[in-house]
């Protein structure tokens, strides 16, 4: 099998990467990002692109895409310009791989449903308005289910481990927590190690559709917060929202306040799908991902 991976510099590809290219049945990985990247294997060969005008002969001889490119923080980019690259050259990406003949699995986020309870696949779609890395997994995916109805989409809740987004490592080391009235909504996460894993699964079974992945262990932010750190103080939810909107718009850094809504609400998920489908069994336990996550290196 021959895959194409774009976003073959983020942060997931750290641990994807040495399992393409040390899976027997892989003849070759072909990797697209607008960053170069470091990981080295004979089996691999890096190109540097925008995923918004790339050469689309890049799928010619390949039996697989596996598409990771994707805007998470927003910074100082337009909205319309995150909607692009995340929606209209996704699009353009999976209309060229249909065309080909070429397997997709696409990587989205448990970030489509919004909030709920052990939520299945079938559950409508309610990102959280404001957080446009939702919203736009949200339309990427309706748009899939009627014209690339054969693909593949992951559903991953938050992924954590190492190589995790800074921003959300930098988020779980910090001595602060929301102060939310209780109950205290409960969360979910996956390793990065596991969701990897995943993918792989994916790429050699005879499936497709919405698979959701996550660790069966609940969690709530405040109590993980205070495991670390006894002393740690509650930030009112404006405080928050405030501290994020000026670091996102003097600095460009972190992401817009949307990203704090999430933390008021339930959402978990269930994976029983992944179970049947794809052999999924976690490997790494919720304390496990968390410890790993939180100790800084």
């Amino acid at each position: 099998m021959r895959v194409l991976l774009t976003g073959c510099a983020a942060h997931l590809a750290a641990p994807l990467l040495p399992l393409l290219c040390n899976d027997q049945r892989i003849e070759a990985v072909i990797g697209l990002d607008i960053r170069s990247s470091t990981f080295s294997h004979p089996k691999f060969s890096a190109h540097i692109g925008d995923i918004r005008d790339f050469d689309l002969s890049l799928l010619d001889g390949v039996d697989a895409v596996i598409h990771m490119a994707f805007v998470v923080l927003r910074g100082h980019t337009s909205a319309q310009v995150m909607h692009t690259i995340n929606v209209s050259a996704s699009q353009r990406l999976f209309s060229a791989a249909r065309d080909k003949g070429v397997k997709i699995v696409h990587l989205s986020s448990a970030s489509v449903y919004g909030q709920g309870e052990y939520l299945r696949e079938d559950a409508p779609f309610a990102p959280l308005p404001g957080f446009l890395y939702g919203e736009h997994k949200a339309e990427l995916e309706q748009w899939m289910a009627q014209h690339v109805p054969d693909a593949i989409r992951l559903r991953p809740h938050i992924i954590l481990g190492r190589q995790a987004q800074p921003l959300l490592l930098f988020i779980l080391r910090l001595p602060v927590f929301l102060r939310l009235p209780d109950p205290q909504p409960l969360l979910q996460c996956i390793h990065e190690n596991d969701v990897a894993n995943a993918i792989v699964a994916a790429l050699f079974a005879d499936v497709s559709g919405p698979i959701n992945l996550a660790a069966p262990e609940t969690y709530d932010f405040r109590s993980l917060v205070r495991r670390w750190h006894p002393r740690a103080i509650g930030m009112p939810l404006w405080l928050a929202r405030l501290w994020l909107y000026l670091a996102w718009k003097l600095f460009g850094a972190g992401a817009e306040p949307g990203w704090l809504d999430g933390a008021q609400h339930t959402l978990t998920l269930d994976c029983r799908r992944a179970e049947t489908l794809l052999a999924f069994h976690p490997r790494h336990s919720l304390k496990e991902t968390l410890e790993e996550s939180a100790i800084r290196r």
